[in-house]
């Protein structure tokens, strides 16, 4: 295509004559391109704001913990409940290699959580967990360290708080590592904080948590050797549903309870839960596109009538053009420039108020997530856009190519 500054000229001569309708179809790509970018971007923010919620859980954890039976077994009637135990934590680990974590867990409500005259005590949670829970739910150390196995083998009353309890017991902020706590009626020594923000947990969210040792937990609220329950993750490439039968046989087989009935041992696999998630986003990422492309067209197809009521109109314009030397490319070129000109710079004007739009969005938020798109999707959509324009000007190109000199003679 010839392409000069006179070229562009013309250009800008057309649109400014067809001002009225340059503007009603330029809005028409415009609004297009605005709904599919913001789309994309709020799209994106609204995973970030989910992966927040899911924030240092893993994606492959299974919550194991005992229920009453539905189904009488060898004897036993049905509606029995039984415990599981510290020797279903060492059975888990020998007879399920695909088991990668195997995490016992006592949990306790109702405390209030004191130091000094502040008091936390808007339910809290207190979990007894072995150091290897943290692969469960990782912790974001702002202080200090986690539970190790040191504190466990010599039963320390030591502790990890979250980080509304220590905004509650500590509003001037600072480390608080080394000072002790009054949990329940017992005090702790403080040695971590966790400022993991996450909603998903277990037995309750990190920010209102107290993290003990397992085995002081155990000793102070008289559980012996029961645990409340077991988070078990799998091995790199594991399907965690494709256990549950394996587990159930073996925890069946312990406890005397028939391995069909589900209703006796709870199975909380989170992996489908992630997957319904990821389900739930790449439907929504289509649903996008397919939105956003179909108003896109939409837009180019007003462009391309738009370009033929132009080229209508101009007939005795190109027709003297042709008469003085100008070829059949010249024309083309002329009429296919205009209408990408027409996209690209409503489609400009789009990306422009479409980021905008996602500023003020991720404002509203308080900058949870990032809504935002990235340059390289900014840049397919304005290179969409062109080819877009191209194809909605080559029919009005080709008309306006075809008029001979003679026939716009006459029509004049």
């Amino acid at each position: 295509m010839k392409f000069d500054i006179d070229s562009l000229r013309e250009i800008g001569d057309s649109l400014v004559r067809n001002k009225r309708r340059t503007l009603l179809t330029g809005f028409g790509v415009f609004w297009g391109l605005f709904m599919l970018l913001f789309m994309i971007g709020g799209g994106q923010g609204l995973k970030g704001v989910l992966s927040t919620i899911f924030d240092g859980f893993a994606t492959n954890t299974v919550i194991i913990f005992s229920e009453t039976t539905s189904k009488p077994y060898k004897g036993l009637p049905e509606g029995r409940y039984w415990d599981m135990d510290r020797t279903d934590v060492e059975r888990l680990e020998r007879m399920v290699p695909e088991l990668e974590t195997v995490s016992p867990s006592i949990g306790r409500w109702g405390d209030a959580i004191e130091y000094g005259n502040n008091t936390f005590n808007s339910s809290a949670s207190i979990k007894g967990v072995m150091p290897n829970y943290m692969k469960i739910e990782a912790p974001r150390l702002k202080y200090g360290r986690y539970i190790n196995q040191v504190d466990i083998d010599l039963e320390r009353k030591v502790c990890v708080i979250g980080k509304r309890i220590y905004q509650s017991l500590f509003p001037d902020g600072g480390d608080p590592c080394g000072k002790f706590i009054k949990v329940g009626s017992v005090y702790m020594q403080v040695v971590g904080v966790d400022f993991n923000n996450g909603q998903v947990s277990i037995n309750g969210s990190a920010d209102r948590s107290v993290i003990i040792p397992f085995s002081v937990a155990a000793k102070l609220y008289n559980r012996g050797n029961t645990v409340d329950m077991i988070c078990v993750t799998g091995r790199s490439g594991i399907k965690m549903s494709g256990l549950e039968k394996h587990i159930r046989s073996i925890m069946a087989r312990q406890h005397m309870f028939d391995e069909t009935d589900e209703s006796a041992m709870m199975y909380l696999n989170t992996e489908q839960i992630f997957q319904i998630v990821d389900n739930l986003f790449r439907g929504l990422n289509f649903l996008v596109w397919l939105v956003g492309l179909g108003t896109l067209l939409a837009g180019c197809i007003g462009v391309s009538n738009i370009m033929m009521v132009t080229v209508k109109e101009r007939t005795i314009e190109i027709g003297i053009r042709r008469a003085i030397g100008a070829t059949p490319r010249d024309i083309l070129s002329q009429i296919i420039w205009e209408s990408i000109s027409l996209t690209v710079l409503a489609g400009a004007a789009g990306i422009v108020f479409s980021v905008l739009m996602l500023n003020m969005t991720e404002i509203i938020t308080q900058h949870q997530a990032a809504f935002q798109i990235n340059f390289g999707t900014a840049i397919l959509a304005l290179s969409l856009l062109a080819l877009l324009g191209i194809l909605a000007g080559l029919a009005p190109a080709f008309r306006a190519m075809n008029i001979k000199p003679v026939d716009a003679m006459r029509d004049e």
